[in-house]
């Protein structure tokens, strides 16, 4: 029995070893920051941000402070076990960073669904994509990016659903355990987050399920790498929701980039990392 555990052992660190590999070798990772980059540089993306602030702070503002004046003490006393005499600020950031996750999934599903594709799909125009959006939304005339887009014929993003509370909460607990516990936790977060920020793109491509599934699956650790930066970034309280759209518009980079064959399952051209390492 002790041979077979310590077998299932070594072959879980070589896969996790492997798909390391595999994700810092595609530079998904990148993206995030790219994302911030161009964000920044195109004033235009930044009108479906600027509609939504105002509802946004509010709804943030009073779930930090739901959070703090009814989840701090019972974690830090708990944290006392894990933490010693750092519980106190180990609890402040743990609650902050739950704070920050549930903002960020009550804000997409009911504030900021519409703003993000907007932004997705104006990435796409902007990088000479045009006809992928058209596959699900109309497209205007003029100069202007988001003046382009027109009426949506295909709402891809999915409302909010238990499952993912349900497994939010799951992992919630790795977060007691210092560092390693909330390692993990961001990973397993990333899993689900990478692809998830495709899935405008896997609309627009009319993609059924096995599709997706098999496009994901080579994918993989490309996916988790993006979804892992993503994620660190919407962690930062009360910039979660800046990054949210940062993060839609490196999630938009890039399947732009698919679409011209400029990245591949198994990494992304080097013209693609120059560009990245110029923009930082």
């Amino acid at each position: 029995m002790a041979d077979k555990v310590k077998e299932v052992a070594i072959e879980e660190v070589e896969n996790i070893k492997v798909q390391t590999i595999k994700a810092a070798r595609s530079a998904a990772y990148l993206y995030p920051i790219r994302g911030i980059a161009y964000f920044i540089s195109h004033r235009s993306l930044w009108k479906p941000l600027t509609s939504k602030l105002a509802p946004t702070f509010t709804l943030g503002i009073g779930i930090t402070t739901f959070m703090f004046l009814f989840t701090y003490l019972p974690q830090m006393a708990v944290m006392a076990f894990t933490s010693g005499p750092l519980a106190a600020i180990s609890a402040a950031l743990l609650v902050l960073s739950e704070s920050s996750t549930l903002f960020t999934i009550l804000s997409k599903t009911f504030l900021i669904e519409d703003a993000l594709v907007d932004t997705f799909d104006g990435v796409l125009v902007s990088t000479n994509t045009t006809d992928l959006v058209s596959e699900g939304r109309q497209i205007k005339g003029g100069s202007d990016i988001m003046g382009k887009l027109g009426k949506l014929t295909k709402k891809p993003l999915q409302k909010f659903t238990p499952k993912a509370l349900i497994r939010y909460l799951m992992y919630l607990p790795l977060n007691f355990i210092p560092v390693v516990g909330t390692m993990i936790f961001v990973v397993l977060q990333g899993k689900r987050a990478g692809p998830a920020a495709h899935a405008r793109y896997f609309q627009l491509k009319q993609w059924n399920s096995n599709q997706r599934q098999k496009h994901i699956e080579e994918y993989k650790a490309a996916y988790t790498s993006f979804g892992v930066a993503a994620v660190l970034l919407e962690l930062v309280p009360m910039a979660s929701i800046l990054f949210a759209f940062t993060n839609t518009v490196g999630a938009a980079l890039w399947a732009a980039d698919m679409e011209k064959g400029n990245v591949t399952a198994h990494g992304t051209a080097e013209k693609l990392k120059e560009q990245a390492r110029k923009a930082e």
